[in-house]
Parts: C-alpha cells; structure tokens; sequence
C-alpha cells in the first residue's frame, strides 16, 4: 500500500514543542510522525480545528455545503446539534443531516435533540420524545444529548427532562447545557445532573461559577452572539476548561472565517500558542469522544498546514488522508440534495395583524447587538425606533401573534424569515403592516427564506430544505445573503446581522422578553404577559 508524506514544522500540542518532522499517512490514518530535519521551515502542521458547537443549519447549508466551506478555514470537524431541523421534522430531520454529512469527508458529531419542541409556549412541527432520543443514542453516529434548554425542567427535576438526561448517561454519551445567566447554587445543581458544557455565559462572573461547579466553557463567537471579549480570560486562567464554539453561523460568516478567526485573535492578544489550540482541537474532540485526528501516530489523518503561527493562513486541510482544500480554495465537490420540508400556512391579509391605537402603552421587546437577551421598555405609541413584530405559525393557519420591538432601526420596510427559533415559524419586522403582510406572503410562497421587502418590491433568498437551509452552492448562497444583509441595512438597520439578530427574538428559553406565534413571552418568569401594559 502506497503512503504520502506530508513535511513542515510539526506543532505538537501534547508534549508541548514544535519540530521538524514529517506526517505519514496510510489508508486514511497517520502511520508514523518523525523528526526530520530537511522538513521546510515555512510549513508549520498541526491538528485542525473543531467547532464545539454549531447549528449547521443557521448557514443555511445542507451539511456537506457547510463542510464544503469551513475546510477552506481549516476546519476538520463540528460537534453540530441538529434540533433546528429536528423542530421542524423530528428524528426524519436528524436522519436527514446524518446522511447528508455523510457525502464528503468531513467529521460531524451529531447530538440527539432534547428540547424539541423547545418549549410548551409555542407551536413546533415536531417532537422527540425519550423513546425517540433512545433510539438515536443507539446510532453510533449521535455522540450526545444535545443541549439541555429547559434549565428550569432540570432545577424542577421535570421527569421526561430527567429521562432524557438518564438515557444519555446510560450510553456513556455526554450531555451539553444551555443555561444563560445561571449562578451560583443554581448552577451547581444545573450541573450535578451530569450536564458537562455550556455556551450561553455572557459574563466571565457567570463562566467561573460553571466551571467551579465542574462545567466546561464553550467561548462563542458567531454571526449574532458574540461572547469573546468577555470570555477570552479564561484562556488564561482555565485553559483546560474551554473550547471554542460558533452556535449561530450566516454563510456569509462562514465565508469569510471560522474557527481559525477565533484562534488568531487569541494568539495576537498573547495568549499561549498550545493552550490556543488544545482549545480550537484536544478539548472537543476529548470531550465527545470524536474519531478525529490530534497528529498522533494510528490517529485518523485529520490536520492542517497553515505557512506562520500568527496569521495561521491555511494552506492545506486533510481529512482522513485525503487533502480537502488547497491555498484557499475547497475540494470537496458540491452535492445537489433532495428536499424535505413542513410547510403548511396560507397567505395573511393586513385584517391578521392586530392594531393598536396611538397613546397605548405597550411592553417593547429591546433587542441587543450581538447577544440573544433581550430586555424590557414601556413606551406609549407611536414610539421612536419601535417597530411592529409578528410571529406567523407555519404549520397550520392560526391567529398572527403581534408585539412591539426596538433597535431594529428600520425607518421603511420590512424584513421576515423562516428561520426564527427554535421552532421556526416564521418572524418578520417592518415599519407598515402592508409591508409586513408582503414580507410573510415572500416567505410562504416560497415554503421558507429570508426576504426583505423595499422600495424597489421584495427580494428574497429560498431556503426549501425545511424553511431553513438551501441546496444551492454556498458561495452563491453567501452572496445572496450579503444582497438581502446589505438591503436590510439600507431600510435603517444598524444591527451587525439584522436577520440572525431577527431569528432569536422567538427564542423563548433565552430571557428577558420574546415572540412566540402564541403571544408575548416574559422568558424571566417563563410565562406569556400581556403586550399592552396600563
């Protein structure tokens, strides 16, 4: 059997030390490393990178399109929970990510959904029940329980929450948390019942009561919540506890970096080269048991060649032996893909969006630049830089759930999409109720999509792989989506991502005030509270 060799400057991120050498790989797996002297000194190999935590479908990606994109950034793997999908379709949905992943070489760790629907207060098109998570943990391709939403069902010992948690542990699997804001002896108990991970801290205050309490750190950075400049201490002060995680990602984004953004920011603030990448590789891929290689002798063929370790410009990304890109360019071939969908809703009319006179007194949802919490004002109509936000049930004709929003900053039109958390109905803000009809009546047509309704009429990117992702090339999607990113933000939107920031404002377990198609959601109190206030 023929063998390649690959030679530069080994980065060993276990012993600590960087040498000369060469990497031997064999039918896909690393045969030997050995020192060598003659290896070229502007070549630095060393493992790839792994995002620990990523909804695949925010790229608005199929799987394989994802992976088609990240490699170029040098990535090799993503822990990826797939309960967007599993809202939508259940455990088909999974299926589907499981066998679209696997038409290229890429290493996707799969979790089983545990919040699906992710809450009671909303109306979801699927549901994975303890029998549906037992019969996934048996997949040998689900590497976990994905994260645990309902922090309160766990405080509450809920019993199919607690099932649910039993089954993970039973198959040795971990379980991830999702617990934002938790402190102290809530976080404590949160993390006794074995629940090992979260990627919700926005303080480091929150990040260190985790970690006392045994939970490990996912530093995020993603196209809407941004929680490095608060965390990247921890790189410091716990480097053993925390791994790097992108959660919500536009193609756009992706495009333009992943990983390797995170990895050369915390290098350029001085942080240790080792601890860096035992960050961006060792912890996740330890954590979640992954079949992915660390440069080890008999470790599957998984690693990067980057030409500095400052810039860490990727030259050349393997997988599994095979080389996946080159000098930024992807090889992994496009795959076109079957759609699957639920899309069930008829066109709405104006008469379906409530009105309210000038002078009420309502209860605003704030949003915030780059972070999934929201806060709370009363203001009385009409308001400046409060906007009309409605939330449309996709999965069957039901009352428009209308509420009131501020910072979007649109002074004309209205933008709405189909991928709205977590259970993806669909989501839209506008400046008149014409303009919000027009915007939904988009995305219905088309069975799912973002559009943005302007002076010029409506634009919109499809997106029939479940209201949430295309099938179409990445780099096209990508361009797409910086078309409508850029017209959003010519109505008046000053919002870095106004359609990711868009999305998690029906994201119910994510405090303070949301929109659910059923009504306005207090997520403090975890309650629906009325819209007008006296």
């Amino acid at each position: 059997m023929t063998h390649r060799m690959i030679s530069g400057q080994i980065v060993d991120v276990h012993k600590r030390r960087i040498y000369p050498g060469s990497v031997v790989v064999e039918r896909g797996r690393i045969l030997r490393v050995d020192e060598n002297p003659d290896a070229p000194s502007d070549r630095y190999i060393l493992p790839g990178f792994v995002d620990a935590h990523v909804h695949i479908e925010s790229s608005m990606l199929v799987p394989s399109e994802f992976a088609r994109l990240a490699v170029v950034h040098g990535t090799v793997a993503t822990v990826s929970d797939p309960h967007e999908i599993g809202n939508v379709l259940g455990v088909d949905g999974v299926r589907y990510m499981l066998a679209n992943a696997a038409r290229v070489p890429f290493t996707v760790a799969f979790g089983a959904p545990s919040c699906v629907p992710a809450t009671s207060f909303e109306t979801a098109g699927a549901e994975i029940t303890p029998d549906d998570v037992r019969e996934l943990m048996n997949d040998p391709r689900i590497g976990y329980l994905s994260e645990m939403m309902n922090w309160p069902g766990v405080l509450n010992r809920d019993p199919v929450v607690m099932e649910k948690i039993a089954i993970a542990h039973a198959s040795g699997k971990p379980v991830d948390g999702h617990a934002p804001g938790l402190r102290s002896d809530e976080a404590r108990r949160y993390a006794e019942h074995g629940i090992s991970t979260d990627h919700e801290c926005f303080t480091l205050e929150e990040a260190l009561d985790k970690i006392a309490v045994g939970m490990k750190i996912l530093i995020r950075e993603g196209s809407a919540a941004r929680n490095y400049d608060a965390l990247h201490p921890l790189l410091a002060s716990h480097p053993e506890q925390v791994m790097f995680c992108s959660d919500d990602m536009h193609p756009d984004s992706l495009v333009a970096g992943h990983i390797n953004l995170l990895v050369r920011r915390s290098l350029a603030l001085g942080y240790d080269l080792f601890s860096v990448l035992r960050a961006a590789s060792v912890h996740p891929v330890a954590h979640y048991s992954m079949d992915v290689g660390l440069l080890r002798s008999g470790d599957s063929a998984d690693f990067i060649v980057v030409d500095n370790l400052t810039d860490l410009n990727v030259l050349e990304t393997w997988i599994k032996g095979h080389c996946v890109a080159q000098d930024g360019e992807s090889l992994i071939t496009h795959h076109n893909e079957s759609v699957v969908n639920r899309f069930d809703c008829s066109p709405i009319d104006e008469s379906a969006i409530a009105s309210f006179a000038d002078g009420t007194k309502v209860r605003a949802i704030v949003a915030h630049d780059g972070q999934l919490v929201t806060s709370e004002e009363h203001v009385a109509l009409p308001a400046d830089d409060v906007l009309k936000i409605v939330v449309v049930n996709r999965y069957a004709n039901a009352p428009v759930a209308t509420g009131f929003i501020r910072s979007f900053g649109l002074n004309r039109g209205a933008i709405a999409s189909s991928v709205a958390h977590d259970s993806h109905n669909i989501v839209a803000v506008g400046c008149t109720d014409s303009a919000i009809v027009q915007a939904v009546n988009g995305v219905i047509a088309a069975r799912g999509g973002i559009c943005v309704v302007d002076d010029d009429g409506t634009h919109l990117l499809e997106l029939p792989v479940a209201g949430l992702m295309s099938t179409a090339d990445g780099y096209d999607v990508a361009r797409r989506y910086t078309e409508l990113d850029a017209r959003a933000k010519r109505l008046g939107s000053a919002l870095r991502a106004p359609f990711m920031t868009l999305s998690f404002m029906a994201l119910l377990v994510i405090p303070q005030l949301k929109m659910s198609d059923k009504g306005l959601f207090d997520g403090q109190s975890f309650r629906f509270t009325s819209v007008v206030t006296s």
